[in-house]
């Protein structure tokens, strides 16, 4: 198997955005229920205005020019073609980084990060703290899409990460992630303990709690872990939906997906809706209404709405397994609506830096990028 790394540039054909204009100035849109508002779902006069922005206003051209203003590639591993971003900083003594992102999201959530993450200098930091960043797309998700086998897990995606890695000439590097990146980096430093150095998760690495707690054990926990508890018990009530569907019909919704941008666009805005911070602000109000679209072009662009839902959630390996102690240094920090709890958190991580943050939502990388980067730098400045 050829381990090439080739270099990529994004070209979309004129055709596929005209196509995409086209669908967006005939959508056919339903009856607005009653009262209209986030109670069942995205409310159709906000999704109205923001698809007339995407018909209208959206230059992607912009954002594809951004986005190739880095260095992007793809190899094949395992299998599969992964898409990856790798910035190198100017600093020589630069420690690699692999970020990883989750669902619904993809490597926009880290272009914020890039330039203080690789050049402090240039962002009032210490050069001391540089990084050379690769940030993959999850295999099934945009460029690295769509999946042409079973058995994406967290594992095999972290032995991919891992590999590529090597192939890119790490030998010893850090790993960091949300979301399903959270999951994934913890497993990278499962089968590669000799390489990685540190872990970093936005979110928590996992487990959460198992529910319900006896009546034994909740007493023991603090004000902030009962808010967190009963916030998890609202999610599987009120919100599990979407993992139901994506976990065994992702190719049935794959259908009105790929074939609506609408439905696209408003099958992702219902997640950020729900879970940037505060709840109660409207999504483009929280992070910037360009960065928004251009993540919900991407898997428009890619049709890869089933192979994401496919790789993050219909597994035949369970993501929530119990897993071995890797013994390597983890950090997480938790922003204001996640809902991880050290003690939980350390059945299966060496946790060595924990922070709870009053602000912010599961979007870290969108929503407070300085505050994450200046944790990212604190935590890996011990381990270079």
């Amino acid at each position: 198997m050829s381990e090439d790394i080739i270099p990529f540039r994004i070209d979309i054909p004129q055709q596929q955005l005209d196509d995409l204009r086209d669908r967006l100035s005939r959508t056919r849109w339903p009856v607005a229920l009653p009262g209209d508002d986030w109670n069942t779902g995205v409310p159709s006069a906000w999704l109205r205005k923001l698809a007339d922005y995407w018909h209208t206003g959206y230059d992607w051209r912009a954002a594809e020019a951004r986005l190739n203003g880095f260095p992007q590639f793809t190899t094949l591993i395992d299998g599969q073609r992964v898409h990856f971003l790798h910035v190198r900083s100017p600093e020589p003594d630069a420690f690699p980084l692999v970020l990883t992102h989750g669902w619904p999201g993809s490597v926009v959530e880290f272009l914020d990060l890039i330039g203080p993450l690789t050049d402090p200098r240039a962002h009032g930091g210490d050069p001391a703290d540089a990084f050379h960043v690769v940030i993959p797309s999850l295999p099934g998700f945009g460029f690295s899409g769509p999946t042409t086998e079973a058995g994406w897990d967290t594992g095999r995606v972290a032995r991919a990460w891992a590999e590529l890695m090597r192939r890119l000439g790490y030998q010893r590097y850090g790993a960091q992630g949300g979301d399903i990146g959270a999951a994934v980096s913890p497993q990278l430093g499962r089968v590669a303990p000799d390489h990685v150095a540190g872990v970093h998760v936005n979110g928590g690495p996992g487990p959460l709690p198992p529910l319900p707690l006896s009546d034994e054990e909740l007493p023991g926990l603090s004000d902030l872990e009962r808010d967190r508890i009963h916030r998890i018990e609202a999610f599987m009530r009120e919100e599990f939906g979407y993992i139901a569907i994506q976990s065994t019909r992702p190719q049935t919704l794959a259908y009105g997906l790929t074939d609506s941008p609408v439905g696209q666009l408003a099958w992702i805005m219902d997640k950020f809706r729900e879970w940037t911070h505060p709840r109660e602000a409207l999504p483009d109000k929280v992070v910037d209404r360009d960065l928004l679209l251009t993540n919900a072009t991407i898997y428009w662009l890619t049709g890869t709405a089933g192979s994401s839902a496919y790789t993050g959630y219909a597994q035949e390996s369970a993501w929530g397994a119990t897993q071995p102690n890797s013994g390597v240094p983890t950090a997480a920090i938790v922003f204001a609506h996640d809902v991880a709890i050290r003690r939980y958190a350390e059945r299966e991580n060496t946790i060595t830096r924990w922070v709870d943050v009053d602000r912010g939502g599961h979007f870290a990388a969108l929503e407070e990028p300085e505050t994450l980067t200046a944790d990212i730098r604190d935590f890996f400045r011990t381990l270079r």
